[in-house]
């Protein structure tokens, strides 16, 4: 059963947080009971049907347990940078091999893939990277198994960190804490409801079709196109932002404080206000496991100087590995590269607005046209995120 897909799931998700629920308002945390839960709800999400994909989520999770066991033991030997390569490459080995099957194989998923392979394996790089850095010192079985098999966020995020997870998860909640928040907890999934079963149903069940029909109609660049585009932009968001709050809202009656994965990405200012409000714990993965360290490994063997040119180099990098983490077609190695090219861009534009704020205009006109273009190149770059354009003009 896909996870908060179906009201059945909600009901049984009710009925099997309950006891959860009673336990926080009494100050305890039933742990046994937690584990039993989670395995069920893991077990309805990978069992039956989904027999191989839960046969390749045990195999997954003793590989990645012994990768970071392992590299725990071994990181401060010789060639510990070595080591630490070997265990992040092993790490997202398996990711690789599932993005890259379907190339060799007529499009088929490799047996290695299962729902929610990328952000396991988020948790683990960035476990591996922490205890290189001497932030994480010690990881409990237990507690590794609960953190990366955290059913609420199992199957798309939102992507917690180990250290912050674990101090959630060890701490009992006092009862007043509790009931803030159970508060929003329930308004979060309220919400998720609007986003998903009612606003992404009407333009993404109801409007999408309709649409996408009468462009592939016109053929070529219409006024249809443009109106796929936002309708898609909206479906795109809704369904997904729904998800992560019926995800955070799960989280947060467990006791777990998982982190936003949206803050209003529509009113953003530029397109680096957007990366910071649109599914914000990947692009701060992202940013901190990918970027800043390349930046930093740039600049600690001096291949180049000019810093713009350094963030310049990040910023093409990142975007495109998260281009191809979506996937090896044209249109989403495009979709990273003009993300990519719109933030050197932006990057661009606010260093000489800050050279010449005395002569450009701050007021809310401007404020609004800012508003106004990023959301139309954000949604620009969803259309080409959709591969509707491949169909457009290329089948």
């Amino acid at each position: 059963m896909q996870p908060y897909q179906d009201p059945t799931y909600f009901v049984l998700l009710a009925l099997g947080l309950l006891p959860i629920m009673i336990g926080m308002l009494y100050e305890k945390r039933f742990r046994v009971y937690e584990t039993i839960i989670s395995f069920l709800f893991l077990l309805l999400t990978f069992g039956g049907v989904k027999w191989e994909q839960g046969l390749a989520l045990i195999a997954y999770t003793i590989f990645e347990l012994l990768l970071i066991y392992g590299y725990l033991a071994y990181r401060k030997r010789k060639n510990a940078s070595l080591v630490f390569n070997l265990a992040v490459i092993l790490a997202i080995l398996p990711l690789v091999i599932v993005k890259v099957s379907p190339l060799f194989d007529q499009g088929r998923e490799s047996i290695l893939g299962f729902l929610g392979i990328s952000y396991l394996t988020f948790k683990v790089v960035g476990m591996i990277m922490e205890i290189r850095d001497g932030i994480i010192k010690a990881v409990n079985f237990k507690e590794v198994v609960h953190f990366l098999l955290f059913f609420p966020t199992i199957s798309s995020g939102p992507i917690d960190r180990y250290r912050r997870f674990l101090g959630d998860y060890q701490k009992k909640i006092k009862r007043d804490k509790y009931f803030k928040l159970l508060d929003k907890a329930i308004w979060y999934i309220f919400l998720g409801f609007l986003y998903k079963f009612i606003l992404a149903y009407f333009f993404g069940t109801l409007l999408l079709p309709k649409v996408s029909a009468l462009a592939l109609s016109h053929g070529g660049w219409s006024w249809w196109v443009v109106a796929y585009m936002y309708v898609y932009a909206m479906d795109l968001f809704f369904d997904f932002a729904g998800y992560s709050l019926f995800a955070v809202g799960i989280s947060y009656v467990m006791g777990v404080e998982t982190p936003m994965n949206f803050n209003k990405p529509f009113i953003s200012k530029n397109i680096k206000d957007f990366w910071n409000r649109w599914h914000m714990t990947l692009s701060f993965w992202f940013r901190d496991y990918i970027y800043m360290r390349l930046v930093f490994f740039i600049m600690k063997k001096k291949l180049m100087k000019n810093r713009v040119a350094i963030a310049n180099v990040g910023y093409l990098t990142l975007f495109l590995i998260m281009g191809f983490w979506h996937g090896l077609t044209w249109y989403y190695i495009v979709y990273g590269l003009y993300h990519a090219v719109a933030i050197i861009l932006c990057d661009a534009w606010l260093r000489f607005k800050k050279k010449h704020q005395e002569k450009i205009p701050h007021n809310k006109f401007t404020e609004a046209l800012a508003i106004f273009t990023t959301f139309n190149v954000v949604c620009f770059s969803f259309l080409i995120f959709s591969g509707f354009l491949d169909k457009l003009f290329f089948v």
